[in-house]
């Protein structure tokens, strides 16, 4: 038998090493302490020896090294660099405290730089003055902004350039302003009033030589450390990130050089060898397409809790620091919006302008947006946005050449379903928002999808799944981005938004670094997704655009955007909404009016058409309209600027309306009859100018000044003061003259028992009020009782207190405590045959509400089937705290859904709770109108400067007033005037004539009167302007919105081209197809005519056939639902001798006598 051999040929070929005894205990760790202690290598406790003790190798800050002198600017002046250069300076040193909030001061610094310093890689001066500052080189120039304190968006150090290090002197001039990034709460509660005054320390003012491998070590342990804190714990790179940090933990010691270098190639374990040296060709490395597209973005709300002229700082801070990291940093790209901000720039700091001009044209600074502003996506007119796209563009277009091809939206609360349409028509195609993440009620579904709009059109969406504009450049927001990315089977990309932002700032060294190292890791492991840069926005959807086959493997969401949130800034500061539409409203007139100046002026007028005012109007206007000022949610030094703007807006639009008014009567040579705003004592006749498309009829007010106008009124005062005439355009041809009660005019009576009951009637409605309450609401021709049986409507007071975004929100449990106002000391004060009118007076609390409730002997419009509408008119002493002021009606209407008007539309909203969705929409924005109809029948409200409605159940209302108290103190207080009408109507929404009548109801009549010896046909014939050249025919639903001169009529100063052309927007106004036909009078020589985009683009594609005729050229036009029309007409060069339209047989009747005209 042979012998068993004892050797194995595997024994010794592994393991043979391996120890046969152990007394060890092992290197089993307990995680969670491990992970615990990395909060100690950098501040805190041990803070003097751990790595913050050697962050700098030298620090100086005597006065043989810095010196300074100040000169601090009076009041709340923000003097230019040139002025504040021309003032007497004083010494001043660090520790001294500067003040009050919102003042400015200059400081003049001179550095002496250590001879043995030019060794250093970097010298730096900080300066932290606990505020916003900017330093300037000592000709003017922004060099980079500061931003003082100890909060995360700190940059108080500047590099000091080599030169002037090795020639040992240098010299800066800082402007340090009294207000930190988000203004100066009084009690640290970020949207709290502010407090006025605040004072500011100076807390540093050093020359300092950083240590630059500690400050690298401390950004490699930043990112090790949120690589820990963002992976789960069974991931290979989180437990590697760990060891690493620890050994660098244990390796710390004392910190000198060689353990600090030791301790970055500890770091290199995760980040790969050598990574640092390829700085942004480390971006070059790894997978080819990074699923997270990393871009620099610096939101700064143009106002919010610092006024405008802080703005204007803030742009000139954050974009000089963004242009100084371009330099360092190469891969740096840094997206920017609203075109009103870049013309700060250019008129307050030309030297910067130039920089960023410069870093435009490199592809580094980029231009998005295509806006004046970041608007609000809910207010404003669909006019107004067309107007931030045309202003923003053509903006963009003038000063770089180029236009932008992304809007973008990331902090409006909700967006309008209008604006697919628009964006598309503005030539862009892609969107950027994120707002909706705030939404408390419902997560939204989508991350990138196909926004649908409601005319159909659509643009491709991106909201990022960072849920952030201002996003750190962290581990945990790169992961985010995939990690709550909704839409990964379409599409796995996202956008890394990311920068200091709302009061500015943008990106700082550290979020750049830290990106690097994230590539850098990820270029090694698999653990987390890639991050690129260098990219713009426009390349991100490009790309997402070709692989989802132009976004056909996308989701689609259609309709608005509704954010759940916020939904009180549809009310809040009442007088800003009013300011808003009524100067929308305003600038409309004046174009249409400025437009017929300029066609009909007599041959030797010197009428210009004034687009220099009028472009600076639309400007304030739009600047107002941005996403904090319009809906209420900014402070109050803000309503000063805001409410200053809409003043001279007001003023100028006045003068401009007078001057046109004046050339378009004149035209006929008539200076015996002059016309004037108010009556004198040779006022015989009054004309009013309808600047709407409609036919209509208007009870008007005028004073009584002399016994000559008595003629002109149907109905006097008890006091003789004033009288209420009736105006006609009859035939919408733009003239309203006066008449006497029409035949089929409906004479308005009303009834009273002398102390609590009410009845104003005509004979199409009826209104009672009982008891202080609005008991009845009757359709007399039908019959029919509109308010619920047993129930009453009128004002209502709700509890209004939100969880915490006070000017903001208003949440639904405020529904759920209210308090029903009741009409008191009611009287009569006009008593028909043309107006009834009951006044009252509520008191509640310590504030009086005025109230007066109208009714006229016309309908609302003159379409056959039209009722008359019962108005509502306010005026309010409100001094309430946390109180919301509605009225409401409980209509005996049944339907689950209301109808209100949007941009260049209406949508129609839930008036129940079946699910979260629905019920989020308690408290919706609406324009003009708010419907609430079933089939046969409907109510309506009226509204001329409120946008916040609800419908819930049936009781239908409409928000007039608030009383937030943050951030401003004294929101909404004092004094309003405003009004709104209940309209009731035969047939559904769809059958009725709302959007005309709600149209009307914002368009006040421009009345003038008219002067002259002797009342003759001759003399009114005189001054009446020729009938408007321009309508549309068959097609009822399609509205004709704007008339005005062309862009390109004129330079950007505002001076004449040479060119003259007419352009108009129309919209399809019902949500249906529709085949007009455009009839444009043959005597303005239309000579060519197209379809343009918004931006007023010709293509000769786009060209229109003319159908000439005798006396009119027309045009077809098609519309789809709800779809927006530019149409260009050019004009002629040699046909302004022509403009002239024959004489009519007859411009009015002055006799008694009426003819076939009827209301």
């Amino acid at each position: 038998m042979a012998a068993h051999s004892h050797s194995h040929p595997h024994s010794h070929s592994q393991g043979a090493d391996y120890p046969t005894h152990n007394f060890g205990t092992g290197s089993k760790w307990i995680k969670g302490l491990t992970q615990s202690r990395l909060g100690n290598f950098v501040g805190g406790h041990f803070s003097d020896v751990n790595l913050s003790a050697v962050m700098f190798t030298h620090r100086l800050d005597s006065s043989d090294f810095v010196s300074l002198q100040v000169w601090s600017a009076p009041g709340r002046s923000k003097p230019s660099f040139e002025e504040a250069m021309k003032q007497d300076f004083k010494p001043a040193k660090k520790g001294d405290s500067f003040g009050p909030s919102w003042t400015n001061h200059w400081f003049k610094v001179s550095l002496n730089v250590p001879t043995y310093w030019q060794q250093y890689e970097r010298v730096q001066f900080e300066f932290d003055p606990g505020c916003e500052a900017m330093i300037f080189s000592t000709d003017g120039v922004p060099l980079q902004g500061i931003t003082g304190g100890y909060g995360g968006d700190r940059r108080v150090e500047y590099i000091i350039p080599m030169s002037s290090v090795e020639a040992g002197k240098h010299e800066i001039v800082i402007e340090s302003s009294c207000n930190g990034m988000f203004g100066v709460p009084w009690n640290g509660d970020t949207i709290a009033p502010p407090d006025m005054n605040r004072y500011f320390s100076l807390a540093s003012a050093d020359i300092v030589v950083p240590n630059q491998d500690a400050w690298h070590l401390m950004w490699d342990f930043q990112t090790l450390k949120e690589i820990i804190e963002t992976l789960p714990g069974n991931s290979a790179l989180q437990n590697e990130a760990l060891v690493v940090a620890n050994d660098i933990m244990n390796a710390l010691g004392t910190a000198d050089p060689e353990a600090i270098a030791r301790m970055r190639g500890i770091a290199e374990r995760v980040f790969g060898e050598g990574w640092q040296a390829k700085g942004a060709k480390v971006y070059e490395e790894g997978t080819k397409r990074a699923q997270v597209v990393g871009i620099s973005y610096c939101h700064i709300d143009t106002a919010w809790l610092w006024p405008y002229s802080v703005t204007q700082q803030k742009v000139a801070r954050s974009w000089s620091t963004q242009v100084d990291l371009m330099e360092r940093y190469p891969e740096h790209r840094f997206a920017c919006s609203q075109a009103q901000q870049f013309k700060w720039l250019e008129q307050l700091y030309p030297p910067l302008f130039e920089k960023v001009k410069a870093k435009v044209q490199s592809g580094q600074f980029q231009l998005i947006g295509g806006a004046w502003v970041e608007n609000d996506g809910n207010m404003p007119s669909g006019e107004a946005l067309v107007r931030q796209f045309l202003y923003g563009q053509r903006y963009f277009q003038s000063r770089f050449g180029k236009r932008c091809e992304t809007a973008w939206l990331p902090d409006s609360f909700g967006l309008t379903a209008a604006y697919p349409q628009l964006i598309r028509d503005a030539g862009m195609k892609y969107f950027f928002t994120q707002k909706l993440s705030w939404n408390n009620i419902n997560v939204f579904l989508h991350t990138t999808f196909n926004w649908v709009g409601i005319d159909g059109t659509q643009v491709l969406c991106h909201m990022t799944p960072v849920d952030t504009y201002t996003a750190q450049a962290t581990v945990g927001d790169v992961n985010k981005a995939v990690t709550n990315h909704k839409n990964l089977e379409s599409d796995d990309t996202a956008l890394l938004v990311f920068g200091n932002g709302d009061g500015g700032g943008g990106a700082l060294p550290k979020m750049l670094e830290n990106l690097r190292r994230i590539r850098a890791t990820t270029n090694n492991h698999r653990d987390l997704p890639a991050v690129s840069m260098g990219a713009s926005v426009e390349d991100f959807f490009g790309d997402i655009d070709r692989n989802t086959g132009g976004g056909e493997r996308l989701p689609v969401w259609r309709g608005e955007l509704y954010l759940e949130f916020h939904r009180g800034t549809y009310t809040s500061h009442g007088s800003i909404k009013k300011g808003n539409r009524k100067s929308e409203i305003m600038l409309r007139d004046v174009e249409l009016l400025a437009t017929m100046a300029t066609l009909f002026k007599a041959s030797d007028s010197k009428y210009v058409y004034p687009k220099k005012t009028i472009d600076d109007c639309w400007e304030k206007v739009l600047l107002n309209q941005f996403h904090d000022v319009l809906p209420g949610s900014a402070i109050g030094m803000v309503y000063d600027d805001a409410e200053k703007l809409y003043s001279e807006v007001r003023e100028a639009c006045g003068e401009m309306l007078d001057d046109a008014l004046r050339t378009i009567h004149h035209q006929r040579h008539t200076p015996k009859a002059p016309l004037s705003l108010l009556p004198s004592s040779k006022s015989t006749d009054i004309l009013a100018t309808n600047t709407t498309p409609f036919a209509r009829c208007d009870v008007v007010r005028v004073p009584l000044a002399n016994s000559a106008l008595r003629s002109q009124v149907v109905q006097a005062s008890k006091d003789g003061k004033h009288g209420y005439a009736l105006l006609s355009d009859a035939d919408a041809e733009g003239t309203a003259v006066a008449r006497g009660m029409l035949a089929d005019c409906m004479p308005v009576s009303v009834f009273t028992n002398g102390s609590d009951h009410f009845v104003l009637r005509n004979r199409t409605v009826q209104l009672t009020i009982s008891s202080g309450r609005i008991t009845s609401l009757v359709d007399v021709q039908l019959g029919r009782e509109l308010i619920q049986k047993g129930k009453t409507g009128g004002l209502v007071i709700f509890e209004d207190r939100p969880n915490y975004w006070d000017a903001w929100d208003v949440e639904i449990h405020h529904l759920e405590v209210s308090t029903p106002l009741h009409f008191t000391n009611v009287q009569v004060v006009a008593e028909g045959p043309l107006r009834a009118s009951v006044y009252s007076q509520v008191k509640y609390g310590q504030s009086t509400i005025g109230v007066t409730i109208s009714l006229d002997a016309i309908t609302a419009s003159l379409k056959g089937s039209s009722r008359s509408f019962f108005r509502f008119d306010a005026e309010v002493d409100w001094r309430e705290r946390h109180q919301f002021l509605k009225f409401e009606l409980p209509l005996d209407i049944n339907n689950t859904s209301a109808t209100y008007e949007t941009q260049f539309g209406h949508l129609a909203r839930p008036t129940h709770r079946n699910t979260t969705w629905d019920a989020a929409k308690f408290e919706v924005c609406g324009h003009k109108f708010a419907d609430y109809s079933e089939y046969g029948y409907g109510v309506a409200y009226l509204s001329e400067s409120k946008y916040g409605f609800a419908c819930q159940g049936n009781v239908f209302r409409i928000s007039l007033l608030r009383a937030a108290t943050a951030p401003d103190a004294e929101q909404d207080q004092g004094k309003h005037e405003f009004s709104w009408a209940v309209m009731p109507h035969e047939g559904s929404f769809l059958e009725s004539d709302v959007p005309i009548a709600a149209y009307i109801f914002n368009s006040p009549l421009h009345v003038r009167f008219a002067s002259s010896d002797k009342i003759s046909k001759d003399a009114v014939d005189a001054v009446m302007p020729p009938s408007r050249p321009v309508w549309v025919k068959g097609a009822p639903n399609v509205i004709l919105e704007t008339i005005k001169r062309g862009e390109d009529d004129f330079t950007t100063d505002g001076d004449g081209t040479g060119e003259t052309s007419i352009v108009l927007r129309l919209y399809e106004a019902y949500g249906g197809h529709a085949s007009a036909t455009l009839h444009v009078a043959r005597y303005l020589g239309v000579e060519k005519a197209y379809t343009t985009n918004l931006l007023e683009d010709v293509d000769a594609k786009a060209a229109i056939a003319l159908d000439h005729m005798e006396d009119i050229s027309s045009m077809k036009l098609e519309f789809r639902a709800f779809e927006v029309k530019t149409i260009k007409l050019v004009l002629a060069p040699d046909a302004s001798a022509s403009r002239r339209p024959p004489k009519r047989e007859s411009w009015v009747t002055v006799s008694d006598e009426y003819e076939d005209t009827h209301c």
